[in-house]
């Protein structure tokens, strides 16, 4: 498609501009909306990304311009604006907006939109050929259609991180064909247990797209990033007037956005037992309440749930419900740790390596029968994560056509700083802060430090964020963005 952004803050409209081109749109940028209307004619526009406060003329002054164009009757305008913009936002969806975005923007929620807008746009595209009656023309645009929606989904699929899942035991095999088959029935609920890093929101995006061949929202939750007070009104949404503060038009819920695809529930284990019974309700019944409403939802939701928790442990002490996780457990999945699969170590490896070697401009192809050694008899409790992170940090420190000894200092490093957290002191290793001379990759080690952290904690991001002297949603902030 093309795309015309509309943003006043230059790294902003530069940011989103890279992330529109990568998943294969053309993007042409201005910094205001005179800009914009000045555009159009030199140029056709699909979709019109624009921020609402900017000085010289609104987002709202542009939508309302563009909606009177004659040559922009079909462009779909979706705004983008902070939190305390709630009520523009709702006008601006009266005006005709497509959708609106929250700042800071989410990504993975800017590549839903966008191939909603697409998907709309070849829709449109395939009905006006058919409506000329001309058989040849209705053929050809009908392939083009499937073939861009084809391309979009795979595209969209590798931007939030669905990329082609590597299989390299025969564990792994069978867990991918079993996913593969859960993806034809929806009405089973999912529950895939296993350590952080071991891969689990990637099996449930298998189960979810399948082999590609739909592309429905997949909508996701930390159960461990909410406050229970806020935490139904996400779920379920609410009406207007059913709580001080809340919209006056009320706001639709997770369940509303997941409708016809899959709501993923990562670290079910940090759900209060309240909503528990809230959840398993709408599992049995297919149909909920929003917070202050009387009307019954019909739900049409694929339900996964994840958890790096002993949920069988929970279930005896009484912080979760036993009947839930029965409910679950029809569809459960358990994945071992990385260091229960050493076959894959030096494939996954090898394959990290080649990927950000390439991405840097670095030589690395292969790995010393040495250094294989090594990486096999690291423990890994961040699991394949963690060897991802190795090799960005290997190739971003070193350059050499093969990965040797010397190159896996850093595993050195991270053990000695394991064993000094299993011994209770403060520990700083000089030799593991020698810089490199072209620079420091600092948000790197940052990410490192809060692997640690998170594994010091049990995966418990509220502790985690306590460990580390940050607030949970900085933290929240860190992780979507590693």
């Amino acid at each position: 498609m093309n795309i015309l952004l509309v943003e006043d803050d230059y790294t902003s409209r530069s940011n989103l501009k890279k992330f529109l081109s990568k998943l294969g749109h053309h993007v042409v940028d201005c910094a205001n909306g005179q800009e914009a209307l000045n555009l159009f004619g030199p140029e056709e526009f699909h979709m019109v990304l624009s921020d609402i406060n900017m000085p010289k003329m609104t987002g709202m002054e542009l939508l309302q311009e563009i909606s009177s164009m004659p040559e922009a009757r079909d462009v779909d305008v979706v705004l983008f604006t902070g939190q305390g913009n709630m009520d523009s936002v709702i006008k601006a969806l009266r005006l005709g907006a497509y959708d609106y975005l929250i700042k800071p923007i989410n990504v993975n929620e800017l590549a839903i939109i966008v191939e909603r807008v697409a998907e709309r746009r070849a829709l449109i595209k395939q009905n006006r050929a058919l409506s000329e009656k001309f058989e040849e023309n209705v053929r050809a645009a009908t392939e083009e259609t499937l073939s861009e929606l084809s391309r979009l989904k795979m595209v969209f699929a590798r931007a939030v991180g669905l990329e082609t899942f590597n299989v390299y035991s025969d564990t792994m095999k069978a867990i991918y064909e079993r996913a593969i088959k859960y993806h034809s029935d929806r009405l089973i609920p999912i529950l895939i247990q296993g350590e952080t890093g071991t891969g689990k929101e990637l099996i449930a995006k298998i189960i979810h797209y399948g082999k590609f061949d739909k592309a429905e929202p997949f909508i996701d939750i930390n159960c461990a990033t909410l406050s229970s007070s806020t935490f139904e009104s996400e779920l379920f949404g609410y009406e207007g007037g059913a709580f001080t503060g809340g919209l006056p038009g009320g706001k639709k819920g997770k369940f509303d956005l997941a409708s016809g695809g899959t709501l993923f529930l990562d670290e079910i284990g940090e759900m209060t037992v309240d909503l528990q019974a809230k959840l398993l309700r709408v599992i049995q019944e297919k149909e909920f309440y929003r917070m202050g409403g009387l009307k019954k939802i019909k739900s049409d939701v694929r339900i996964i749930c994840a958890t790096n928790a002993d949920i069988e442990k929970k279930v005896k002490e009484g912080t979760f419900r036993q009947d839930l996780y029965y409910r679950l457990s029809v569809g459960r999945f358990v994945l071992p740790p990385l260091r229960e699969r050493k076959e894959e170590i030096v494939p996954f490896a090898q394959t990290f390596l080649r990927s950000f070697a390439r991405k840097r401009g670095k030589q690395f192809m292969k790995i010393t029968n040495q250094a294989a050694k090594i990486l096999i008899s690291y423990n890994w409790p961040g699991n394949v994560r963690e060897l991802k992170n190795v090799m960005d940090s290997v190739t971003f420190l070193h350059d050499d056509n093969v990965l040797r000894p010397e190159h896996l200092e850093i595993l050195r490093c991270i053990q000695r700083n394991e064993l000094a957290t299993e011994n209770l002191r403060p520990f700083i290793d000089p030799e593991c802060f020698s810089l490199p001379a072209e620079g420091l990759d600092l948000s790197l080690f940052i990410n490192r430090i809060i692997d640690q952290a998170l594994k010091i904690n049990g995966g418990n991001k509220t502790k985690t964020a306590q460990f580390l002297g940050i607030t949970r949603r900085s933290l929240q902030y860190r992780l979507e963005g590693k």
